[in-house]
């Protein structure tokens, strides 16, 4: 079988493609996975030179941004449905899944028009726009959380979970903790400048502590320097990357976690079983950061604090009742572990070989 998985921008968009491709290509031998996907978006980076090829549209977002943004990106649709139907008609997939971002209306629209099967997946508790315009078109779409399918026709609609990636899932097996507490801390894939200038601030609170704390700090580009500069000058134990590729690896070592509260952070969290501190995006459609990480405080599973809240002193004094109180840690990782779907990627794969109609 072909599949075509047509999404991206964003890390989460585009990861949960990434572990469902894996899982197609596990499924059986001689399975193919094509993606579409556009320059700018993380898919260009993440993907190039990749065990999956990649085909580029010229889509652009529509919600959000200027008037004159959303003009050109409506102008540009015509011409990113006609690069889509090109692709499609050239790869000949059996199946088509949209996993959201910019790539995804054009991809979906695409197998519509030709009349291939064609899927979604939701990541979020509220859908964003572009599969509220999908879901006339889809024939499955798979969602990551039960309060989701009311959103959705119900003949049609299947409670997944999001599907991670295979190695994320991997480092749940074995553990790589040191002899320091060690804080995994990043923001979404292209770093988050709020969360990165409240731990700077936090070290000056955090000096007696000093000789027992790891950091590892995914920083984005634009504060890289910054950050780092900021450790060396305070003298905490470090790494510092502008991002993450081996983030399994990063998650087998961390004793807490700081980060945003996206769709699939919040999945992995829940896969890994890792306490956090959760700082919701607060311009995030539908506010589904904040859904996301108060669905975890209320089961316990995690500690929020909201973006105009975070400072040195919250995110410091946060750290330290965490570090100080490893029983606490243990519930967290407990509670969020109830919550996990490691399965979800080859959920999704054998509803998509029931749609083709092949055996699984």
């Amino acid at each position: 079988m072909r599949c075509v998985i047509a999404g991206g921008g964003t890390g989460g968009h585009l990861f949960p493609g990434i572990a469902v491709a894996e899982a197609f290509i596990q499924k059986e031998s001689g399975n193919e996975v094509l993606f579409i996907g556009t320059e700018r978006g993380i898919e260009a980076r993440v993907l190039a030179g990749g065990r999956f090829p990649l085909k580029m549209i010229h889509a652009m977002p529509i919600q959000g941004g200027s008037i004159m943004g959303k003009l050109r990106a409506l102008l540009a649709l015509p011409k990113s449905l006609a690069e889509a139907m090109g692709i499609l008609k050239e790869f000949q997939p059996q199946i088509v899944l949209g996993v959201g971002g910019y790539a995804s209306g054009p991809g979906v629209l695409a197998a519509f028009l030709l009349g291939m099967k064609r899927a979604i997946h939701e990541q979020n508790v509220i859908p964003g726009m572009t599969n509220r315009i999908l879901k006339r078109f889809s024939q499955r779409i798979f969602v990551s959380f039960e309060e989701t399918k009311k959103y959705f026709p119900e003949r049609k609609t299947v409670v997944t979970g999001n599907p991670i990636r295979k190695e994320i899932i991997g480092s749940t097996l074995s553990q790589e903790k040191g002899d320091r507490f060690t804080l995994l801390i990043f923001g979404g894939s292209a770093g988050a400048h709020r969360i990165n200038t409240a731990m700077m601030e936090a070290l000056a609170s955090l000096q007696d502590l000093r000789s027992s704390l790891r950091f590892i700090h995914q920083t984005g580009k634009e504060d890289l320097d910054l950050v780092s500069k900021g450790y060396e000058e305070k003298g905490f134990e470090v790494e510092v990357a502008p991002f993450i590729e081996e983030m399994a690896r990063y998650y087998r070592r961390a004793d807490l976690v700081i980060c945003r509260s996206g769709a699939s952070t919040v999945a992995e969290l829940a896969v890994c079983a890792k306490a956090s501190i959760l700082i919701p995006y607060p311009y995030a459609a539908h506010q589904h950061q904040l859904i996301n990480a108060q669905k975890l405080v209320d089961r316990g599973a995690a500690k929020m604090i909201l973006d105009e809240e975070v400072n040195g002193s919250s995110l410091s004094e946060a750290i330290r009742s965490l570090y100080h109180h490893p029983e606490e840690r243990e519930k967290m990782e407990e509670a969020i572990r109830g919550i996990g779907r490691p399965r979800a990627a080859e959920e999704i794969v054998e509803h998509c070989y029931e749609l083709v109609g092949k055996a699984c």
